[in-house]
């Protein structure tokens, strides 16, 4: 099967995020039976802040990162499926032991909620973990470990401000009880997008290192951990001026960017 998101059109020119799965043909030319699993209601995005990350967990969930679609208020709102992380089975269903099954008035789909524009979304190989990482506004990215029915703040808790340089006006400061603090956050956006573990023999360098693309400071971020500490930041290539939008680890241990232009490119960085 080959999963995939894409933006999907609604009624009164809004769109929303939705999944779906096809087959690989014999000849891995074209999708077969392709089905669509999921889709993020209500539709409310003018073109804003999709989200669209997947991820599988060990036990074979699947994790679908869904952006606020610029309604910031939407992402607190938990009978949307703005601003949250939703988990299913790879069929689509609801687990049982999601956080909000049978509560009145939540989404059952809903794992974690209070995200703003989560663009990296990947399973941590050691630990086993979801990790996320998101878009902030002015200011404030931010790396989280998502727990299922906790409230990762956005907009009441942020480190960033608006774009236009005042608060976010629901904003209530930057630690807000019943959040859950960031892992880690920039004071000034990288615009972070894509994110890989790198675990493969071929860069010993490398072990134990998350790779984040960089959209708004065209850079390849890597991150150095100690267990669930980020104890270094590298930046790799800034000097090529190009937004990179997604990162993965090949089976071969290179890294494989993908860059966001008209006239996109798919880079393979190695190491001396």
């Amino acid at each position: 099967r080959v999963y995939l998101s894409f933006a999907e059109a609604g009624d009164a020119d809004k769109a929303g995020t939705a999944v779906g799965y096809g087959r690989l043909s014999a000849d891995n030319k074209q999708l077969e039976d392709f089905r669509v699993i999921f889709r993020q209601q209500p539709k409310l995005s003018t073109g804003n802040h999709f989200g669209s990350k997947l991820a599988f967990d060990r036990q074979g969930y699947l994790f679908i990162t869904l952006g606020e679609n610029n309604q910031r208020a939407t992402a607190q709102e938990t009978d949307k499926l703005q601003g949250k992380i939703v988990r299913l089975t790879a069929e689509g269903k609801v687990p049982a032991d999601n956080p909000f099954v049978d509560q009145k008035g939540k989404r059952p789909e809903i794992w974690s909620y209070g995200h703003r524009n989560p663009q990296g979304l990947v399973l941590n190989p050691w630990s086993g973990e979801i990790w996320e990482h998101e878009h902030g506004p002015r200011g404030g990215d931010e790396i989280n470990i998502p727990l299922p029915g906790k409230n990762y703040g956005w907009p009441i808790a942020t480190y960033g401000i608006n774009y236009s340089g005042l608060a976010i006006p629901e904003a209530k400061g930057q630690v807000v009880p019943g959040t859950e603090q960031p892992l880690n956050y920039w004071k000034v956006s990288p615009g972070v997008s894509g994110m890989a573990f790198y675990d493969n023999p071929r860069f010993p360098q490398w072990q134990h290192s998350l790779f984040i693309g960089a959209l708004a400071q065209r850079d390849l971020i890597r991150l150095t951990l100690d267990g669930d500490k980020i104890v270094a930041e590298e930046r790799l290539l800034g000097d090529r001026n190009e937004r990179i939008r997604d990162v993965r680890v090949g089976p071969d241990g290179y890294l494989y960017l993908l860059t966001d232009d008209s006239n996109g490119k798919l880079l393979r960085v190695g190491r001396d």
